[in-house]
């Protein structure tokens, strides 16, 4: 078992580097230091669990998706939607398949599940995972736009648009009618 714990060790180092690699689609939003890949993930498998936990799936499969869904990025990088149009994209599967290779089978098969999961789209913590993905891109919009960043409203509004589960849309709405800092002034018990 020790012997096969080596290409997982080299995976752990390997996903270190998501906390390096920036989203790039915010530099074209004229974000000079956008979020990493990482800090997306793990707010995307925060809100992954909470759309779960609210349309009745499970949420801590939801959650774990999301965690997965971007890993692929350490060898691909984070291709923006017009990067895509010019750049076949690479599977994402394609890439777990490769990543886990010579990791103990029983994580290899569940990683490779996982990934293979949310790429189908088709059970209810794939959609919820997904439409996390695309909730926390509006959130980390709307939190670039209260820093001066105008551009990104189109981020916002495409994110929007392509949410699918009724606690997603909802959820939406509902940070759209906030400010970035209302959680601290209701934290200190200010009045709107």
């Amino acid at each position: 078992m020790a012997d096969d714990l080596d290409a997982v060790a080299r995976f752990l180092f390997e996903a270190g580097t998501l906390k390096q690699a920036r989203r790039t689609g915010w530099w074209m939003a004229g974000v000079r230091d956008p979020e990493s890949v990482a800090e997306h993930a793990w707010r995307t498998s925060l809100i992954a669990s909470i759309i779960a936990q609210l349309e009745g799936a499970d949420p801590a499969r939801a959650a774990l998706m999301a965690v997965w869904h971007d890993s692929q990025e350490t060898r691909t990088g984070d291709v923006n939607h017009l990067g895509k149009k010019y750049a076949p994209s690479a599977d994402p599967e394609a890439v777990t398949v490769d990543q886990t290779a010579g990791m103990p089978g029983v994580l290899a098969s569940a990683v490779r599940a996982w990934v293979g999961e949310y790429e189908s789209k088709e059970s209810p913590e794939a959609v919820c995972a997904r439409d996390a993905d695309k909730l926390e891109c509006l959130l980390q919009g709307i939190e670039y736009m209260a820093q001066g960043y105008e551009n990104a409203q189109r981020w916002v509004e495409n994110s929007r648009g392509r949410l699918v589960t009724e606690t997603g849309r909802r959820l939406a709405d509902e940070l759209l009618n906030q400010g970035s800092l209302d959680w601290l002034r209701a934290a200190l018990g200010e009045k709107p």
